[in-house]
């Protein structure tokens, strides 16, 4: 069955993805279920991570967030029946690739899909639903009254574009919050230091003195920069302000199974906000699987600006 893999042998400069034809599904487990996959979301692929956790092989699955129509179940599986239609992120150690017609999954990494979502969207808003509940429910407990600043976000209650070069970020924030800060912060990536010849990308990037100044008292720091460096006039002023600092890493929940039940709940509940309207994807136009390889490679530099979802 052919899917789409990464090629890890290959440089770190000339990412490449090929079509693999691979043999027929492994035999039927009595905890897993067969699912036919009708759209598969694309994200970047953590190359250091992978690296760390030790899964060096020559070739990776890619595609890991599906949506689909369970075809037949494991003897054990007590969740799902044949014909129901589920969603779900496949784990990191995936043997299979996302963009197959058929797959083998564990029961434990799927919810049910409402009937009325459809399946790219079903798809394209499970990791950044995910990745939205993690930072404003577990690591900053978000609640009413409560100001909140989303770096690159969009859709939201008011917008400041930076790009054009018309407004300052941290003034036009103190303006806002009448010079109190902001209560939640989250980014999604800050520079550490200023330095030539930066990249467009890194240009709109805000600075990490930008976010610890527009932080109030008692506010909460949600970052995704991996290698955060904190001088010590960093560190003294955000514990003049009691503040805190915290690390969304979305995949922490495939990286450990001791808190499965709390992970199947937030896939349910994203699916219940996006049934409701509360979670609105923005999706790129279907992407057919003859151009998935085209399509993962942009998203893996990071050029894609929508959410890219392969329609099978």
């Amino acid at each position: 069955m052919k899917g789409l893999y990464w090629q890890q042998s290959s440089s770190a400069e000339e990412t490449c993805f090929v079509f693999l034809e691979k043999d027929n599904l492994p035999v039927m487990r009595e905890d897993y279920v067969k699912v036919q996959v009708k759209a598969c979301a694309l994200s970047q692929i953590d190359a250091k991570l992978l690296s760390e956790i030790k899964m060096e092989k020559e070739f990776l699955p890619v595609g890991r967030e599906i949506a689909g129509v369970v075809l037949e179940t494991g003897n054990k599986v007590s969740s799902f029946q044949p014909h129901d239609e589920v969603v779900g992120i496949l784990p990191l150690d995936s043997e299979e690739s996302g963009l197959c017609e058929h797959i083998l999954v564990h029961e434990h990494y799927l919810v049910h899909k409402p009937e009325k979502v459809p399946w790219l969207e079903s798809a394209g808003i499970i990791r950044d639903g995910v990745r939205a509940y993690t930072a404003l429910h577990y690591l900053s407990y978000v609640s009413p009254g409560k100001t909140v600043l989303v770096m690159d976000g969009a859709s939201v209650a008011h917008i400041i574009d930076e790009s054009d070069g018309k407004y300052d970020l941290t003034e036009s924030c103190l303006e806002e919050t009448g010079g109190l800060g902001v209560d939640i912060i989250l980014d999604a990536g800050v520079k550490l230091y200023n330095r030539e010849n930066e990249t467009t990308s890194e240009q709109l990037l805000p600075h990490k003195h930008d976010i610890i100044t527009l932080l109030s008292v008692g506010g909460h720091w949600v970052t995704m920069e991996k290698n955060l460096q904190l001088d010590p006039p960093d560190s003294h002023c955000l514990f003049l302000k009691g503040a805190t600092v915290s690390f969304l890493n979305d995949e922490v929940w495939n990286l450990s199974n001791m808190q499965q039940g709390k992970y199947l709940c937030i896939l349910e509940d994203v699916m219940e906000k996006l049934s409701s309207g509360v979670f609105r994807p923005h999706l790129d136009e279907p992407v057919p699987l003859y151009e998935a390889k085209v399509s993962m490679e942009m998203v893996q530099k990071n050029q894609a600006r929508k959410r890219q979802v392969v329609q099978l």
